[in-house]
């Protein structure tokens, strides 16, 4: 039987936790980390350029709403099916959004990522990538200088935000990530490539276009934007039933999915034991990933907690050793840095 891989750590927007998310600033110290991956999630522009953000709508996430000459563009759109109000990226070129700074999302929980509001810009996919390659060099350029062999490479984990709404607009987001990404030499299932997504529609089209690694993502079970908000007859729930995951494994070579999935807080505020998602995925030759982990008590399970103050940290790398345990082969984290402390020690553990 073959030897299990090392379980991978994907750095959540970058390190979030760290820096503003989806910056280049973010998606930096995620590779100092050690980090395996990178996220950046990914929306089009009007001119359809893919840039990285969590979501469409950036009043949160940039500076918009205090440009004077953009005050006009806010406006009331529904997303997969929910009322959104704000400033949304296909209304503007790359160049207006290039005006922009990015903001930190959650400054009540993370005051110290304040500091570098208005410094950083929103970047685009080539600029993220771009990114990636350099680091890469010049860590395989120290390498090689020790002596050390350099076959390590960052790998990227792009996320298709509301693709069929993009689709809907004449923006369609896959066209130009496959460009990009084989313009930057990632072609096959051997590239260090997962392509995400939350709809079904076009991930199975994907695979008809790509032999790159494909992530089904899978929210908790009634989540606001089940898939059934998404357009699809389906539910989350059936996806992740026995019969949903070998369909799942006929188009996708992953799972990214809600926690509470793999191990459910129980009334006691402890992780209770492995639900059968796990075993059946690895059944149907499904890695399982999971997300997301975030050091502050907010995110974390009561007893994990190290007070009352939800921006504290609290004790995650407990929570994430408990997956790895259980046979998670990855995970998503803010804080990447420790994420990687944890998994070595595991994996060293493990032995």
């Amino acid at each position: 039987m073959a030897a299990a891989a090392r379980p991978i750590v994907i750095a959540h927007r970058g390190a979030s936790g760290e820096a503003p998310e989806h910056t280049l600033a973010a998606y930096r110290i995620a590779m100092e980390q050690g980090a395996d991956y990178i996220e950046p999630d990914l929306v089009s522009t009007r001119d359809g350029v893919l840039i990285a953000r969590h979501e469409n709508e950036i009043g949160g996430t940039t500076d918009v709403a205090q440009h004077r000459e953009f005050a006009a563009r806010r406006a009331r759109k529904i997303v997969d099916g929910r009322p959104v109000e704000g400033w949304f990226t296909e209304d503007f070129t790359l160049a207006e959004i290039k005006r922009l700074k990015a903001r930190e999302r959650i400054p009540e929980l993370r005051p110290a990522n304040v500091r570098l509001d208005g410094s950083l810009e929103v970047p685009t996919l080539e600029e993220i990538l771009a990114l990636v390659r350099t680091f890469d060099t010049q860590r395989a350029a120290a390498a090689r200088a020790r002596g050390e062999p350099a076959s390590l490479h960052v790998g990227v984990y792009p996320e298709t935000k509301h693709p069929s709404y993009f689709a809907a607009a004449g923006l369609a987001l896959e066209p130009p990530l496959l460009e990009m990404l084989h313009r930057f030499g990632y072609s096959g299932a051997a590239a260090p490539v997962f392509i995400q997504s939350f709809e079904v529609g076009n991930l199975q089209a994907l695979r008809g276009t790509t032999r790159l690694r494909l992530v089904q993502l899978i929210e908790a079970h009634g989540a606001p934007y089940d898939l059934t908000a998404r357009g699809d007859p389906r539910s989350y729930a059936a996806l992740t039933a026995a019969d949903g995951l070998a369909e799942i494994a006929e188009y996708a070579d992953a799972i990214g999915v809600a926690k509470a999935l793999i191990l459910p807080v129980g009334a006691d505020g402890a992780l209770g034991g492995p639900t059968p998602l796990l075993e059946n995925a690895h059944r149907v030759g499904l890695d399982v990933h999971a997300w997301t982990f975030r050091a502050e008590n907010a995110f974390l399970p009561p007893v994990l907690r190290s007070g009352n103050d939800p921006a504290a940290h609290g004790d995650v790398g407990t929570e994430i050793a408990a997956f790895l345990g259980a046979g998670t082969d990855g995970f998503f984290i803010d804080q990447p840095g420790l994420g990687v402390r944890v998994r070595d020690q595991f994996w060293r553990d493990r032995g």
